[in-house]
């Protein structure tokens, strides 16, 4: 009896190969497994998909809710983002698949784990520091590094030979990747970094040029750190978070073109659409400069490169991000409130912010007369920072 091994699919060309050569040229039972994080219409068929493949059962997890509750939440908490341009949607989205492959491995009884991840990305080492946290005893196969097939090109001919499905051609090699937050797109034509990637490419949002000429105001709840309601009505974090997608595409929201530095050592071209991550960033920020004490924020902007970066190499569920968490997690505790935003062709503008418990004080701030600020008491404060200023400019 052959042993089983439990295959991370997503039935696009990768694991739709990968899934025939474990089986044909490893002897493996292949189980596959494909984790609903929001992909929609794009899961349509994958377990008929599976089976005519070769597989010996095609299992399909629901982690939307957990995926946004405990994984996106967290990251946005954080304010992560990578190099100054990426909000980690495919980065964030690795931990909780491979966390959801191992559990249905030990169910399954397997003994080993497979994912599609090249021995050239970063997902390769998402997969598999999860999978040494998590199931340190389990045998990991990663095709990509182990196999003769070493382009897309000769994938699609070995799709070819045993007549199985893909959803890319040689003409249009280019592949994506969806979730709840985002859509990326890599390869292909987009490996040139001076191509304008095609207008017909993109899936959540339409161009900016094409988005309405009316501005969509909203207005987004926080209670904790965490957006809870949209215009006032109160959403599960999935449907939040799908909910800001949709208004965010319809304007134009979340496009990104970036040249990011991978893990690995290379750098890498990605077009990412983030429209409700986009949205949720700029309202999250808005709402900590009133509510968040500025040595408190300080600190958060100062961890959260690092945040991000372990969040982009793969570091989900290491001690050191679980500690960061921590300290993200106390300072966002604060951030309770309402943000008032414009979304108009493909930016997003606040028009205001307001909380119970803001920090901001009218009273102080006033270019007016009166208040509770004594402008005398400066003078004071002026000399002592200036006193080591004045020093040595004497000393020269």
């Amino acid at each position: 009896m052959a042993e089983k091994i439990v295959l991370a699919y997503s039935g696009g060309l990768d694991t739709s190969v990968i899934l025939k050569w474990l089986q044909v040229e490893r002897g493996y039972d292949v189980v596959a497994f494909a984790a609903d994080i929001g992909q929609k219409e794009e899961l349509g068929g994958i377990p008929e998909k599976a089976k005519n493949t070769g597989a010996i059962k095609c299992l399909i997890s629901d982690l939307r809710e957990e995926f946004a509750r405990d994984f996106i939440f967290p990251m946005l908490r954080a304010g992560a983002i990578y190099e100054d341009r990426y909000l980690l949607g495919t980065s964030i989205a690795r931990p909780l698949i491979a966390k959801e492959q191992v559990k249905i491995a030990r169910e399954e009884g397997a003994v080993a784990l497979s994912h599609g991840a090249t021995g050239k990305g970063n997902d390769q080492v998402r997969f598999e520091l999860t999978f040494a946290a998590l199931a340190p005893e389990m045998k990991v196969v990663a095709p990509w590094r182990e196999w003769d097939l070493t382009s897309r090109t000769e994938l699609i001919a070995f799709a070819e030979k045993y007549n199985i499905p893909i959803p890319v051609t040689a003409a249009k090699p280019y592949s994506s990747d969806r979730n709840l937050l985002h859509i990326s797109f890599e390869g292909g034509i987009l490996e040139d970094p001076w191509n304008e990637p095609s207008e017909d490419m993109f899936i959540l949002s339409v161009s900016p040029e094409k988005a309405p000429d009316k501005p969509k105001i909203i207005e987004v709840g926080y209670e904790n750190g965490n957006p809870v309601t949209v215009d006032g009505k109160k959403l599960s974090p999935y449907q939040l978070i799908d909910t800001l997608n949709a208004i965010g595409g319809e304007n134009g929201i979340g496009r990104a073109d970036v040249v990011e530095n991978r893990f690995t050592g290379m750098k890498s071209r990605g077009v990412y659409e983030t429209p409700g991550g986009t949205i949720l960033h700029e309202a999250r920020t808005a709402l900590e400069s009133i509510t968040t004490d500025a040595e408190v924020a300080a600190i958060r902007r100062d961890i959260m490169n690092r945040y991000a970066k372990l969040v982009y190499n793969g570091f989900w569920f290491a001690p050191e991000r679980e500690l960061l968490q921590k300290v993200v997690d106390e300072a966002a505790s604060a951030i309770t409130g309402v943000v008032r935003l414009k979304l108009y062709k493909g930016n997003v503008k606040v028009l205001g912010r307001k909380a119970e418990k803001s920090l901001y004080s009218e009273k102080t701030a006033t270019f007016e007369a009166g208040g509770d600020y004594d402008q005398a008491d400066a003078t004071g404060f002026i000399k002592l920072n200036a006193l080591r200023l004045k020093i040595r400019k004497l000393l020269k």
